[in-house]
This record gives C-alpha cells, structure tokens and sequence, in this order.
C-alpha cells in the first residue's frame, strides 16, 4: 500500500480541496492502511477524515471522535477507524491496545485514521504520516509514507 507513495507537499486553498484529497486517499487506500494526522487544532484533520469516508462510500456523518475516542463506521468499500487522541496521555493510549486496529484483531481490516497521532507512545510498523498546517491562505499538508 505504501510503496505508491512518495512523500510530498500539497497547498490546500479551502476545506473544499481538503475534502476532495481525503476522498481520492479514501479511493485508493486498502485494508490495513493507518494513517497518522498531525497539525494544531483547526488546522483541517476532521476534514480529511470526512473526505476519506466519502472516498470509502461512507455516507454516515463523520465527526471527531474528541470524546468517545473511537468512531468505527463499517458501511463502506472497507472499515473506517476514527481515532482522535487529543485528551489522552501515554498510559492511556497503552490501555486502548490501538495495535488490534491496525493488526485486524478483533476487528475487520480497514483503514486507521489517528488525529493527534503525536500522542502515541508506540507507532506502528508502517503507515502514511499527514501533517496539516494553517498557512495563512488555506491548509498545507506534508504526506510522508513510513515503509
């Protein structure tokens, strides 16, 4: 999955182009994909997470997952795994046993998508890092695949 990645820098002008990079990540990703979000607060996570749904053919509304910590949305092309980390630390994080994500265990393979991945103590063996930052006219996001 992530050898058709090279890491590059995209200028997103609007939450528009936000959702239209999420949605053709969401049409090519495949089962065990874990993508990991960085950026300030605003700076456009949701957003993506929202465009790879669309792309995966979820037509559920995807929110952050700020508060329960995990949305998990099954109705598309393949799973959806909604992580958001903000209000964690370490020990925390440890007791999720995030690994079966990614792993496939105990839950169908899909695609793993963590904001606020920062937080996390471990990462895992392979996966898409996106960092989002403002730039004043729009987002600019920085995909690096970790092999």
């Amino acid at each position: 999955m992530l050898d058709r990645f090279s890491e590059t820098v995209l200028d997103l002008p609007d939450p528009s182009a936000t959702l239209a990079f999420g949605r053709s990540l969401g049409k090519t990703l495949e089962p065990g994909s874990v993508i990991l979000l960085r950026g300030d607060l605003g700076a456009g996570k949701t957003t993506l997470v929202q465009g790879i749904g669309e792309g995966l053919g979820i037509t559920e509304a995807i929110a952050s997952p700020t508060f329960t910590l995990i949305n998990e949305y099954t109705e598309g092309r393949i799973p959806l795994y909604h992580l958001d980390l903000y209000r964690l630390e370490g020990t925390d994080i440890d007791s999720l046993y995030l690994e079966n994500y990614w792993e496939g265990i105990e839950v169908a393979p899909g695609i793993v998508a963590i904001e606020w991945s920062e937080r996390l103590p471990y990462d895992p063996p392979r996966y898409l890092e996106i960092t989002l930052t403002d730039t004043g006219e729009g987002r600019r996001a920085i995909v690096r695949p970790k092999k």
